[in-house]
């Protein structure tokens, strides 16, 4: 609950109080993030330290990207309002389900434990 609320509070204020309107907020929090991201795969920062400001980081992400849309024209968003962006976000969903190959996770010491799996990785 704290992160949810204190993400929502700080994406309203990147986009209001800043001067940066919602894609400026939305853009610097995505670099910020991407930034997060390559500290992981490039670093051996603490993986646990990243996650944090990665699941942090993506609160006011999503909360300046929905006010984008929502918000009217006049206010600096796109005016599409809520239904029509959970219809949109609900076909990505399910496009995404559809394209990207699910496969279960395995754990790391599955194959070791079972000697007729084991080198079938």
């Amino acid at each position: 609950m704290f992160s949810q609320t204190l993400g929502t509070a700080l994406g309203d204020w990147m986009a209001d109080d800043t001067g940066l309107g919602y894609n400026g907020s939305a853009l610097v929090l995505a670099i910020v993030l991407a930034i997060v991201a390559v500290l992981y795969f490039f670093t051996k920062m603490s993986r646990t330290t990243l996650f944090w400001a990665a699941f942090i980081l993506t609160r006011p992400l999503g909360a300046t990207i929905a006010n984008s849309l929502d918000k009217p024209v006049a206010a600096g968003g796109l005016a599409v309002g809520d239904f029509s962006a959970s219809a949109a976000l609900i076909v990505v969903i399910a496009v995404c389900i559809l394209v990207i190959p699910q496969r279960p996770g395995r754990h790391p010491g599955a194959y070791s434990r079972v000697p007729e799996l084991r080198g079938l990785d």
